[in-house]
């Protein structure tokens, strides 16, 4: 079993115990997504390289629970398409919260790519939007780029949609 800890600098971290070291990762995830329960934010961030498996992950946790993941670039993209351009992003908080709230009220909710938050148009904080989801609800979210330095990275740093946040109150699922 994982055991979540919460350093001095308000740091969220896992310490593996000898029995989780046997469970395979969907086992691990699952088990790390009843022990969040308790915190004030509820969000696991699945972070690695690209091609390291957090979709695949994402997909056999869902199997496994028998919940559907949410796929935000197809799901809220069709909603903001339908939202004159004017208004994207002043109305994507609310399209992800209606997207959100027709899942099971006690499952957590199993987010894939994200690109769409991080639209420039939009303007929003893609982050900071997922942790708000986390207050209410647990969320395993898919984050589309790296994690360096205990820093979530989004794009290089020429690209347009580039963004860099602290990883400070996230559960960080490395893979």
């Amino acid at each position: 079993m994982n055991k979540i800890q919460t350093t001095d600098d308000g740091k969220i971290q896992l310490q593996d115990t000898n029995k989780s070291s046997f469970m395979g990762p969907v086992s691990k995830l699952e088990s790390l997504i009843d022990e969040i329960s308790d915190l004030h934010s509820k969000l696991i961030v699945l972070a690695g390289p690209s091609q390291s498996g957090k979709t695949k992950l994402l997909r056999q946790l869902s199997v496994k629970l028998k919940i559907e993941r949410i796929s935000l670039g197809l799901d809220l993209g069709r909603r903001l398409a339908a939202t004159p351009n004017s208004e994207r992003g002043f109305s994507v908080g609310e399209l992800l919260r209606e997207l959100t709230n027709q899942t099971q009220a006690e499952a957590p909710l199993l987010l894939d790519n994200l690109e769409v938050l991080f639209e420039p148009s939009l303007e929003v904080n893609p982050l900071e939007l997922l942790r708000r989801l986390a207050i209410s609800k647990r969320v395993v979210a898919v984050w589309p780029g790296e994690l360096r330095n205990d820093r979530l990275v989004y794009a290089d740093m020429s690209h347009p949609e580039h963004r860099d946040y602290s990883s400070d109150g996230v559960v960080i699922f490395e893979i």
